[in-house]
């Protein structure tokens, strides 16, 4: 047991991170219109977010100070101010979605308009992080999140062709024939994006902190990265495929979380409708914890002010203050009546923007020897990471180009 529990960091990092609203519509989405030709996307993103959140948790681990704390020391203020600035309103956005995500999830349960959800959403995050201590959130929300495993378990029952889905996956990685070159890659541009979102790990880094990791943890930092984050991409694929083989055929345009939980209902009924909705509330209520405690940790750690859960409120009340004002923004942001999950689409658009600024510095870091002694990026990681650096910086340029010339993937 104490076993499952050690990854469960790097599960409610995957869980929030992969599978947050935006996700849950966004591979729905993608399913229905391009069946899995994207799939390759997905597999890339894994592997990058596992390549950078491995070296941000060795950071950690290593030298005892979380990642951002490092960059803004070893960078410079206005860098780390570029950073913060791009994150923090990018972490704004999400946010906003998130709660509205929960709201959204609690409405397939209750058949209660969004609006009335929104501020008790809210609250209940705010509750959370406030009272609860930081292994009993991971654990419980990180655990309750794996109900979205109901995705593969439905798609075993919807006994697709695996033959006809094997060959998109391997065979046609290309636009599907009724839509455009520019859509198809926009929304590849967006599902890499949403894999390597910065907050995932500025918050693993900083919840290596809250759980005291020290070199010796660091089996269990690549753990938590190994099973988290696959198992995060693995759900994604499972939605889209779901999507693929039921919604695909109909030509359903998903422009719902029910669309999304459709393929569910379809092969598991009223039972699998309600493990569906119940793991839609925990991906995305763990998500909103995650970009909260995200907002007050780098806000913190660029003004090296105390932060943490492991400190109690009355010692940190400025982390405390950012967060709660965090939420009063996202909940004013939802109060306009914007749709949550066009919210989470556009930060997640956005979001591969920033990506240069967020892991440039961490490549950088994880090879200081200063902060790192003989834990250095090997030959390897770096050949690697200079790879996904030129992949992040093609994205970044090409995502608003597309976001125009597609009117957002319409």
């Amino acid at each position: 047991m104490k076993a499952i529990f050690a990854v469960a960091l790097g599960v409610l990092t995957a869980i929030g991170g992969f599978v947050d609203i935006g996700d849950l519509v966004t591979n729905s989405v993608v399913g229905s219109r391009f069946g899995m030709t994207l799939t390759w996307v997905v597999l890339v993103g894994v592997v990058g977010i596992c390549l950078f959140a491995q070296m941000s948790g060795r950071v950690a681990a290593v030298s005892g100070r979380a990642t951002f704390e490092i960059i803004r020391e070893r960078l410079g203020a206005r860098v780390a101010l570029a950073n913060l600035s791009a994150s923090f309103l990018i972490n704004l956005l999400t946010l906003a979605a998130e709660i509205g995500g929960i709201a959204l999830a609690l409405q397939l349960a209750s058949s209660i308009e969004p609006i009335l959800w929104f501020p008790v959403a809210a609250i209940a995050v705010w509750i959370v992080v406030w009272r609860v201590k930081f292994s009993i959130m991971e654990n419980v929300t990180g655990l309750l999140g794996l109900s979205l495993v109901v995705f593969a378990v439905a798609l075993f029952l919807l006994h697709p062709d695996w033959s006809a889905l094997g060959s998109q996956v391997l065979l046609q990685p290309s636009p599907h024939t009724d839509e455009s070159p520019a859509t198809y890659w926009y929304y590849a541009i967006a599902l890499f994006g949403a894999a390597m979102t910065p907050y995932e790990v500025f918050f693993f880094s900083s919840g290596a902190i809250e759980e005291k990791w020290k070199k010796k943890d660091l089996a269990q930092s690549r753990l938590n990265v190994l099973v988290g984050f696959p198992l995060g991409g693995m759900l994604s694929l499972a939605i889209a495929a779901c999507a693929t083989v039921v919604l695909l055929p109909k030509g359903i345009q998903v422009e719902s979380l029910f669309q999304t939980a459709l393929p569910v209902a379809q092969a598991l009924g009223k039972i699998g409708l309600i493990i569906v909705i119940l793991g839609f509330v925990a991906a995305t209520f763990g998500a909103a914890l995650e970009v909260t405690l995200s907002s007050g940790y780098t806000l913190g750690q660029f003004f090296g002010w105390p932060w943490g859960k492991f400190r109690r409120p009355a010692s940190a009340s400025r982390f405390h203050a950012v967060m709660i004002l965090s939420l009063v923004v996202a909940l004013g942001i939802l109060f306009t009546g914007v749709d949550p999950v066009q919210v989470t689409e556009f930060s997640v658009v956005f979001s591969a923007i920033a990506l240069p600024l967020t892991y440039l510095p961490i490549l950088i870091v994880a090879n200081d020897p200063k902060y790192m002694g003989d834990e250095v990026n090997g030959r390897v990681t770096n050949f690697f990471g200079l790879i996904y650096l030129g992949l992040i910086l093609v994205a970044s340029i090409a995502a608003i180009p597309l976001m125009i010339v597609t009117g957002a993937g319409a």
